[in-house]
């Protein structure tokens, strides 16, 4: 850790880590199930956020409509889901916290690219990079393109990516995952929520920048 480069890079994903996406998604099965005529379960979906899209759609819709049916979910999406979406708290603090010690922060997230660019310039939150459709292990791609030595996430899907990417894995409970969970997939660090990144940013950037 001592031979680290300059700037350091941190990587957040983006559902329930940056933002509260629960009630567009919500909002959005809810449209999916009127339009198709299959029932989907949104309240129970939304405790499952994280994996990719097409994960949740094959527990409602036979297999060979789950590729049709995510595109259209994606298709709709921002009529339905951007404006519900919140910002989770801490979150532009803590990516202003790495830009501000001269660091970049990237978001790496198995969402839909362009649905993940839309929430973040709705919140008005700036990362430096968004990179999509990379789901656990495949999220070291991205990190270990961009050099990141941090990855910031709320599922132990995260946790892996950092993990592949030789990243340290910090984790928030803020999503379906808990602290146990999370410690339990191999978590190095894990913060309550990204209220608490910035202090734990400046005393590690103290000890090993």
């Amino acid at each position: 850790m001592a031979g680290m480069v300059s700037p350091l890079t941190v990587g957040f994903d983006l559902d329930m880590t940056l933002i509260d996406s629960r009630p567009g998604i919500h909002a959005t099965y809810r449209a999916l199930s009127a339009e198709t005529g299959v029932w989907i379960d949104a309240d129970l979906a939304v405790t499952r956020i994280g994996p990719p899209l097409e994960q949740e759609l094959a527990h409602w819709f036979p297999a060979d409509r789950v590729g049709e049916t995510g595109d259209r979910y994606r298709e709709i999406y921002p009529a339905y889901a951007i404006g519900p979406t919140l910002a989770m708290p801490g979150a532009r603090e803590a990516i202003q916290a790495v830009r501000a010690a001269g660091g970049r922060a990237i978001v790496v997230t198995a969402k839909h690219e362009p649905n993940a660019k839309l929430h973040l310039a709705h919140l008005g939150i700036e990362p430096d990079a968004v990179i999509g459709w990379l789901w656990a292990e495949a999220k070291a791609e991205a990190l270990r393109e961009h050099g990141a030595r941090v990855y910031v996430g709320d599922h132990t899907g995260d946790v892996r990516g950092a993990r592949a990417a030789g990243a340290l894995a910090v984790s928030v409970p803020t999503g379906p995952c808990d602290a146990d969970e999370l410690r339990a997939a191999g978590a190095d660090v894990v913060l309550p929520g990204l209220t608490a990144f910035p202090a734990w940013w400046d005393a590690y950037r103290a000890e090993f920048a």
